[in-house]
């Protein structure tokens, strides 16, 4: 079975020429949407080509053919373009709708097994999905096709997705649940700002130094320069591990004992890298800086975690 689909994927590659071409010319100077409509099972394959679509640059819809002539065809506009999908190009219901689609004066794009169809014989560009046989013993149950058609909807959305430059930053943008997208948050988006940047000034007293990582919860403090410039850090290890070595803890200030050269990160740096940055020097925290070394954030390995960065 799966090498029958598998051989109706690969069939489809001589296929994809000026036909393809166009189709993905048309959709790319579409104004308005891509409105996708199919019956039975190329309907679920055409919900999930406008899926793709849309999750990766072009907006798309699926319409109902029966709902269509009810009332939904209202949602075609004479900015879009209707792809229509049909094994048999022949779907009754698909090729109602046809008087309506050039009355509102849509481009068609059909995808179908036979390019002597009705469906074919009307449409602006047509795409070929045929297969060589069905996965199904019977021959019957739409298999190797639904899965061809598949392939040409995703070479379709790959192809607009190349020729519109959707990078993995748009790709976030759309996808700000998932996984990718929140690896691909910038860390302006997460670290903590403003009074909640713990920082003490080089002369600093232990006491001090101790209650402003208390108070701030980071398990760190920065240690900046009179001209509020990053000079060092002080974390709550820094600090035990100096209560431990040294006897005379009065005379001790914040700029005696801090890590003159912390681990630092630009407020544009990807979440990820962050995260990357922690697990490479094993370290919790990490100061967020801008251009001229100025602290403008404090992020946590914590943050990360709960934001799902590292799941």
């Amino acid at each position: 079975m799966l090498r029958i689909e598998s051989e109706a994927i690969a069939g489809l590659i001589p296929k994809v020429g000026e036909g393809f071409t166009r189709a993905v010319e048309l959709i790319l100077n579409c104004k308005g949407r891509v409105i996708i409509t199919g019956l039975g099972k190329s309907g679920i394959v055409g919900k999930k080509i406008a899926a793709t679509l849309t999750s990766t640059g072009t907006s798309a819809y699926f319409l109902h053919p029966v709902e269509a002539v009810h009332g939904d065809l209202g949602m075609v506009l004479k900015n879009d373009v209707v792809i229509c999908i049909s094994k048999s190009g022949n779907t009754d219901e698909i090729t109602n709708l046809f008087p309506m689609l050039k009355e509102i004066g849509v481009p068609v794009i059909t995808l179908t097994g036979n390019m002597r169809s009705a469906l074919a014989q009307r449409s602006d560009v047509v795409l070929d999905v045929s297969v060589a046989e069905e996965a199904c013993p019977l021959d019957l149950a739409p298999t190797a096709s639904t899965t061809a058609t598949m392939a040409m909807g995703d070479a379709l959305a790959v192809a607009l997705l190349k020729k519109r430059d959707f990078g993995r930053e748009e790709f976030a943008f759309l996808h700000p649940g998932g996984t990718l997208g929140k690896k691909l948050l910038r860390i302006s988006e997460l670290m903590f700002t403003g009074e909640h940047i713990p920082a003490v000034r080089p002369g600093a007293t232990l006491r001090e130094v101790i209650f402003e990582i208390t108070r701030k919860r980071f398990g760190c403090t920065c240690v900046v320069d009179e001209a509020g410039k990053l000079a060092g850090l002080i974390t709550d290890g820094d600090l035990r591990r100096t209560m431990q070595d040294r006897e005379d803890l009065r005379s001790l200030r914040a700029g005696d004992f801090m890590n003159p050269a912390p681990k630092t990160i630009s407020p544009a740096s990807r979440a990820s890298q962050a995260l990357e940055v922690m697990k490479q020097y094993n370290i919790l925290q990490i100061v967020v800086v801008d251009e001229t070394r100025h602290p403008v954030g404090m992020l946590h390995l914590h943050d990360l975690l709960e934001a799902g960065i590292g799941s």
